[in-house]
């Protein structure tokens, strides 16, 4: 049964019967020691949070320009996707154009500690989570791709499925791009920090079979080339991994389609775990 087929079924049994959602959205301010200051998340919990069990957590990050709000303003399924996938929904501040590293030219931008640790911790100690990286998928869109697949990358005791929608996956062909330059230093200056902090260099760190992985970019998006790049070195190095890609283009028309894959592929992940 293909992907298309497994989500239309998800969200039919999800549906069924209900008339009502009764989501919660909270905005919560967590803190990061590392930068030392508060910064903004948006968490959506299911219907059936007050029951009392544990659930696995999303982490859904945004694109360049964009902030905490972006998945709940821009995408409107997100209200109901917490039901639909039983699973807490988190979406972090990537201050604009963090690209979710740990800065090499400003030490006062720590979004790599901020996100794979700091905040991580803050939603397990507030929250009922599955406190594992069996129960933490993390996916995010453009720069948030990026940055889902190079924390994943990078902290594979943190989180156990990772994806990435439309990602730049390969910053090095954008050099002049998205305020990278001011995190990473230019180019021509410090080219070191830009081949070990972009994902399509990162493969060497993956331990076998230790990701779930699911790379998504429309054929019309300027990153289509640099993912179709990282799906043909992930299959030269037998990296298992969900490729998807359609007609479309960098933009939340194709987000909103995008995003009920990776979350039904991450609740497939958790529903593996958990049937250990």
């Amino acid at each position: 049964m293909n992907l298309f087929k497994r989500l239309v079924i998800v969200i039919t049994l999800c549906l069924a019967g209900r008339e009502v959602w009764a989501v919660k959205v909270d905005t919560v301010e967590t803190y990061s020691a590392s930068m030392k200051k508060n910064i903004k998340a948006v968490v959506i919990t299911p219907d059936s949070y007050s029951s009392g069990k544990e659930f696995p957590v999303v982490y859904l990050l945004h694109g360049y320009s964009g902030n905490y709000s972006d998945w709940v303003k821009k995408a409107p399924f997100m209200q109901q996707a917490a039901d639909t996938y039983q699973s807490i929904i988190v979406c972090p501040d990537g201050n604009f154009s963090s690209w979710y590293w740990d800065s090499s030219v400003d030490a006062s931008w720590r979004y790599e500690t901020y996100v794979s640790q700091e905040l991580v911790k803050w939603i397990d100690d507030h929250y009922k989570t599955i406190k594992a990286r069996t129960g933490r998928a993390i996916t995010g869109l453009s720069m948030g791709g990026h940055g889902a697949l190079y924390l994943a990358f990078k902290h594979q005791d943190v989180f156990g499925a990772a994806g990435s929608m439309s990602g730049g996956v390969d910053i090095r062909p954008f050099p002049n791009n998205w305020d990278m330059a001011k995190r990473l230093g230019t180019y021509a200056q410090a080219p070191e920090n830009w081949e070990k902090n972009t994902v399509i260099n990162l493969l060497h760190l993956l331990t076998p079979g230790s990701l779930a992985i699911i790379v998504d970019c429309g054929t019309e998006d300027f990153f289509f080339r640099v993912n179709n790049n990282l799906h043909e070195k992930m299959l030269e190095r037998n990296i298992a991994h969900d490729y998807i890609t359609r007609p479309g283009g960098h933009n939340w028309n194709y987000w909103n389609n995008a995003v009920n894959y990776q979350l039904l592929f991450m609740k497939q992940y958790f529903d593996k775990q958990r049937n250990k």
